[in-house]
């Protein structure tokens, strides 16, 4: 069985759950925003003197990064206690500058979590912290390096006909549905990618309900704003959740002691660990913790983005159904004009500044990459999308510098399959009331609640 060990990096029940105090900018948002005062411990109501920047308003966000890139694009949000950096280059900059903006907080929960969730996390036994995200080098060099190794273009061919099965399995149901609607999000996106990571971590596909309902509390226990009640359920998920970590770790061992081939991540790491590189169990239970999450999260809220998206804008999914080959540069263009996340987070560990603002030590900044995404000065009419576009694979979705996402050619290769089944078994598809499709309340992650289709008879 797996020992306990101790965390090297403290969990993230306690990890830069306080907000930076806040300063006086040295040049800023010319905008009254209201007297500088200490911020509160948790997000108030956002203010739309903000250049009407709603933080975890997801609707349509873009119109307020436009107004916070052309006036205050280093702005300093009492409300938050962050920074809130909104243009290209100066967030590259920051991404890239990882000696001065520490990744420390990136998983850190936005609303310090109340003392009764505290208290059934602490006596759970929960002491997940991030897998690589949030983690500074040296620690987070010697984990990259060897979990890098177990992501390896074979191991995504030896994925891919499960994938492509899955996906024509997922649309023959939906497209059986006898009055010609559905959703897209529910019926293809939300499944394709869990049963992809958990099958990566060596767990069947009949826990898909379970480990989505566990990773739902995450993202709303982590980047959400919930009152200390509704934290409660929540924070017994997460005690499941890391206990299920643990229980993968410890089955590889067993595993291993017993002469058996895993065929997994889990295992594969089990087996590296054993081979001398320096890797601990808690280690590899935190790579799983957050791999379950940002596996298949992020990747539905692509497929269910690049869907909708492209149906949005029919003459771009014409354009794929005569030359499938444009797949892929629809896919960046996505991860561009629509990114399974919007919003990132540093914390700056000397003073420093960014764009000529003053940014003292200990202070929260939170990276808009998806205002980024949008700057004229680096994409010519970035408010439209265009699939032709030329420097999409410029976007920052998948971050930049020494914490590049690992996972983003796993993303984008499920992505490009559900595509490819999609226009082979849908080519008619439709998107139902495109504007009444509504986004989740969250700091980070900009995602559909439903992406309603239809392949009717049009009227």
């Amino acid at each position: 069985m797996i020992a306990q060990p101790v965390a090297t990096q403290p969990a993230e029940t306690s990890r830069d759950t306080t907000p930076a105090p806040p300063v006086q900018l040295a040049s800023g948002c010319p905008v009254a925003h209201g007297p500088a005062s200490p911020a509160p411990a948790s997000p108030a109501p956002a203010s739309t003197a903000h250049h009407g920047y709603a933080p975890f308003a997801m609707a349509d966000p873009f119109p307020s990064y436009t107004a916070l890139r052309e006036n205050a694009p280093v702005m300093f949000d009492e409300q938050l206690g962050y920074f809130v950096v909104s243009r290209y280059d100066d967030i590259k900059a920051t991404f890239d500058n990882w000696q001065v903006f520490s990744s420390e907080n990136a998983q850190a929960p936005v609303r310090a979590r109340g003392a009764a969730a505290t208290k059934i996390m602490n006596d759970g036994g929960f002491t997940a912290y991030s897998g690589l995200s949030a983690r500074i080098p040296p620690e987070h060099t010697r984990m990259r390096a060897i979990v890098q190794k177990e992501f390896t273009p074979r191991r995504y061919k030896k994925l891919e006909p499960t994938i492509r099965e899955n996906t024509a399995r997922l649309l023959q149901q939906m497209l059986a549905h006898a009055d010609a609607r559905g959703d897209f999000l529910t019926d293809v996106a939300v499944d394709i990618p869990t049963i992809t990571i958990l099958g990566l971590l060596g767990v069947g596909p009949e826990m898909v309900s379970t480990y989505k309902k566990w990773s739902d509390s995450r993202a709303v226990m982590t980047w959400g704003d919930l009152s200390d009640e509704e934290q409660i359920p929540h924070a017994h998920n997460l005690v499941d959740y890391w206990t299920e970590c643990l229980r993968l770790v410890s089955d590889a061992h067993d595993q291993l002691a017993a002469g058996e081939n895993g065929d997994n991540l889990v295992f594969d790491l089990v087996q590296a660990q054993a081979a001398g590189p320096e890797i601990s169990d808690h280690e590899i239970a935190s790579v799983c913790y957050s791999l379950l999450f940002a596996g298949h999260e992020t990747t539905t809220t692509l497929i269910s983005n690049t869907i909708r998206e492209l149906l949005t804008h029919p003459a771009e999914w014409q354009k794929l159904i005569d030359d499938p080959s444009r797949i892929p540069a629809a896919i960046d263009e996505t991860l561009r004009f629509s990114p399974s996340i919007v919003g990132w987070r540093r914390k700056a560990i000397v003073d420093t500044e960014i764009g000529g603002v003053a940014i003292p030590a200990g202070s929260n900044i939170l990276l808009l990459m998806g205002s980024a995404n949008r700057d004229p000065g680096t994409f010519e009419e970035p408010e439209t999308f265009d699939i032709n576009r030329v420097n999409a694979r410029n976007h920052l979705s998948f971050g930049f510098g020494i914490h590049y996402c690992l996972g983003n050619m796993l993303a984008k290769m499920q992505d490009k399959i559900v595509v490819e089944e999609t226009l082979k078994a849908a080519p008619g598809l439709r998107l139902i009331d495109a504007d009444t499709i509504v986004f989740g309340d969250n700091l980070s992650f900009r995602a559909p609640t439903s992406v309603p289709v239809t392949w009717g008879d049009q009227k």
